[in-house]
């Protein structure tokens, strides 16, 4: 009998180890499961999970406005003082609500073509007023002119043109004007062809941004979704052929297994370059455990201290010789017009930018860009894009509406926050589909080994003891 009894000790403790052994064995073997699935799932061909969300987004997402409203145009315009504003908003619209359009898989290079149609829907329920909401803001067209104009005679011109059409250095112009086109007066009157539609986001909808060329995946899926090509409406060959403007994805993924010490980086034709953000802390998401990355103060930081910026400094006077941060100047792919981008209300900027303006509270916050992604799938669950567009405007002796400006001003004119974040049920659908499974995997691992841990140690004391009671 006690013979039987070491036997089923020593059987006991056997299975123990090799319960033990085999959970060792299935957590690699676990994981390289969840490795092949994940790197199946996120490429980008017909048939996959992230092709069908690429395609056209399951998240709902919404662009907001917010108008600086100019309370002392007058003033400004005659002695040159401080530009007081006050910020009006949010105005909100349903934009990437459109399916990806001539997809175009590349079985060679590996990559997939596309365009991506513009639309924006405006949301009332979710705006404090309408669209026909007016505002005091910078006259575009007249604040442009002696920026691409720079000609002695040629500014006369276009200063009668300004005094004929009654235009001034304000404006007033309501909310869907100011976003998406009016006819400007001024510019109807020059006697040659130009388009005299102006608009901070003019032509937007009915319009497509692309053609997009990115890298499927299938050789590659460190490669996933980064851009390979882009030719759009941006036209990016104004920029130095040194200067290298595309880099990464479009941010609503990025290739798989993401660790806090990437650096995502990122392309937007709204500003006509890449950018980067960096690991920031970790966030439960609707049960989702997500990676926040954060868009870092040195993304906007002057050439000095960020070399990737020095293509965005060209006026060597406005940004102090390249000293100033916080705004970068993207009017050589916006046809020359003196547009500077910026986060919203100066956040991170040096204070000479922000000095000339009353009524800004840059808060981290609410004004920080930051991207919410899965790590292991790499796709991007919640995400919020804020910047500020801002015109600049100079002295112009030739220009009455002008000419009493002694000094320039860099004029935030909008700020916007486009956000989305995953739905209820697509968050359910993907913690069942991909987390849920992992978890699952992960316990089912952790069970089998400490189990086999257990029985083994338990059995291999009580053999022990039942021999060390028997010897006696």
């Amino acid at each position: 009998m006690g013979c039987d009894r070491n036997c089923g000790l020593i059987a006991g403790a056997v299975i123990g180890a090799v319960l033990a052994v085999f959970g060792g064995i299935l957590m690699p073997v676990g994981d390289m499961i969840i490795e092949k699935t994940i790197k199946r799932e996120v490429v980008l061909e017909e048939g996959t999970t992230a092709f069908k969300n690429w395609v056209k987004t399951g998240t709902t997402v919404y662009r907001q406005f917010w108008i600086f409203d100019v309370q002392n145009p007058d003033d400004v315009a005659k002695n040159s003082s401080k530009i007081k504003v006050k910020q009006r908003g949010p105005y909100t619209y349903r934009v990437r609500y459109l399916a990806k359009e001539n997809i175009t898989q590349d079985p060679e290079d590996h990559t997939v073509s596309f365009v991506q149609p513009n639309g924006a829907i405006f949301e009332p329920s979710l705006s404090v007023g309408t669209e026909d909401d007016n505002f005091t803001v910078l006259n575009l067209a007249v604040a442009a002119a002696p920026h691409i104009y720079q000609n002695s005679f040629v500014q006369v011109v276009l200063n009668s043109l300004i005094k004929k059409s009654k235009s001034s250095m304000f404006q007033t112009r309501s909310l869907k004007e100011l976003l998406w086109g009016y006819k400007d007066p001024f510019l109807s009157l020059v006697p040659y062809p130009i388009s005299t539609t102006v608009g901070v986001f003019y032509p937007y909808n009915d319009t497509v941004d692309g053609v997009y060329k990115v890298f499927n995946g299938k050789d590659n899926i460190s490669k996933v979704a980064i851009i390979e090509s882009y030719k759009g409406k941006r036209n990016l060959s104004y920029w130095p052929s040194y200067c290298d403007m595309i880099n990464g994805t479009d941010a609503a993924s990025f290739p798989p297994f993401v660790e806090k010490s990437r650096t995502l980086r990122f392309f937007s034709s709204d500003i006509c370059r890449s950018i980067y953000a960096v690991f920031g802390s970790e966030i439960d998401l609707k049960g989702i455990p997500v990676y926040r990355f954060v868009l870092p103060a040195n993304a906007f930081a002057s050439p000095l201290q960020n070399p990737d910026n020095h293509c965005f400094c060209t006026e060597k006077v406005i940004s102090n010789n390249c000293t100033s941060y916080g705004v970068l100047d993207i009017g050589k792919c916006k046809e020359g017009k003196p547009v500077y981008i910026s986060l919203p209300h100066f956040l991170h900027a040096s204070p000479d930018v922000s000095e000339p303006i009353e009524g800004l509270h840059p808060n981290e916050d609410e004004h920080r860009t930051y991207l919410d992604v899965e790590p292991i799938t790499g796709f991007t669950l919640q995400f919020a894009k804020r910047l500020q567009v801002n015109i600049l405007v100079k002295p112009a002796r030739k220009i009455e509406a002008l000419k009493n400006l002694k000094r320039p001003y860099i004029v935030p004119i909008l700020w916007l926050n486009e956000t989305g974040t995953i739905g209820d049920e697509k968050a359910e659908m993907f913690k069942t589909q991909v987390t849920g499974k992992i978890k699952l995997l992960g316990m089912v691992e952790m069970a089998l080994l400490g189990i086999g841990v257990v029985m083994f140690v338990a059995f291999m004391i009580s053999y022990c003891a039942c021999k060390s009671k028997n010897g006696k």
